[in-house]
C-alpha cells in the first residue's frame, strides 16, 4: 500500500469514527432527555391534583362565605379558604406553563435554564405554601367542625386564639430553621432545605442533563 492510499484509509476511519462518536453523543443526550421529560411527570400529575383540589375548595368555600355573610367569623373562614383555593389553582397553573414551556430540541444549556427557572419557583412555591399553612389549618379545622355541627368560635373563643397562636408559633420555628440553615458552616443543610422545597422530579431532571455536560466534555 503506497503512503497516499495509507493517509486515504486513515482518514476515511477517522471520519467514521467522529460519526460514531456524534451518533453515540446523540443516542445518549436523546435517552437522556427522554428520562428528563418523562422524570417531570409525576410532577404535573400533582400540580394537576392541585388544581382539582383548588378547585373543589373555592367550590365549597364561595357558597359558603355567600350565604354566611352577616357572620364575621363564618365570612374570614369562608374567604381565607376561598383565597387558598384559588391560591393553589395560580401556583399550579404557573407551574404546569413553566413545564410545558421547557423546549427538549434547545441546547442542553438553554434546558438548563428553563428547568432553573422551574427549580426557582417551585422553591418558592414550597415556602409560599409552608408559610401559608402554618395558618390556614386553623380555619379549615374550624369549618370542617362547623360543617359538623360546632360551631368553636361562639361556643370556646379561647380555642381559637390558642390554635391561632399555635400556627404563629410554627410559622416562627420555619421562619426559624430556614434563618438558622443559612450559616456558612451549614450549608449543606441550606442545600438539602433548597432540594426538598425544589422536589425530587426536578432534582432527577437536572442529574440527566449533568449527565449529558459531562459526557459531552469527556
Amino acid at each position: 500500500m503506497e503512503l497516499d492510499d495509507f493517509k486515504q484509509a486513515w482518514q476515511s476511519l477517522d471520519r467514521r469514527l467522529e460519526q460514531q462518536q456524534v451518533l453515540n453523543l446523540q443516542l445518549f443526550k436523546d435517552g437522556k432527555l427522554d428520562k428528563t421529560r418523562r422524570g417531570l411527570r409525576p410532577l404535573k400529575l400533582g400540580q394537576g391534583v392541585q388544581l382539582l383540589v383548588g378547585a373543589m375548595l373555592m367550590l365549597l368555600a364561595v357558597p359558603f362565605w355567600v350565604q354566611h355573610r352577616d357572620t364575621v367569623h363564618l365570612l374570614i373562614y369562608g374567604l381565607l379558604v376561598h383565597g387558598y383555593g384559588l391560591m393553589s389553582i395560580l401556583f399550579a397553573a404557573r407551574t404546569l406553563t413553566l413545564i410545558n414551556r421547557v423546549d427538549y430540541a434547545a441546547p442542553v444549556l438553554i434546558i438548563q435554564q428553563q428547568l432553573g427557572e422551574l427549580r426557582t419557583w417551585c422553591i418558592r412555591c414550597s415556602l409560599w405554601f409552608g408559610v401559608v399553612w402554618c395558618l390556614f389549618w386553623v380555619p379549615l379545622l374550624l369549618l370542617f367542625f362547623y360543617w359538623l355541627g360546632a360551631d368553636v368560635w361562639a361556643a370556646a373563643p379561647l380555642v381559637v386564639y390558642t390554635l391561632i397562636a399555635s400556627g404563629f408559633a410554627c410559622l416562627g420555628l420555619a421562619f426559624g430553621l430556614i434563618r438558622w440553615s443559612r450559616h456558612p458552616r451549614r450549608s449543606r443543610l441550606a442545600k438539602y432545605l433548597e432540594d426538598s422545597f425544589a422536589g425530587f422530579s426536578i432534582r432527577r431532571a437536572q442529574t440527566h442533563l449533568d449527565e449529558i455536560t459531562r459526557f459531552t466534555k469527556e
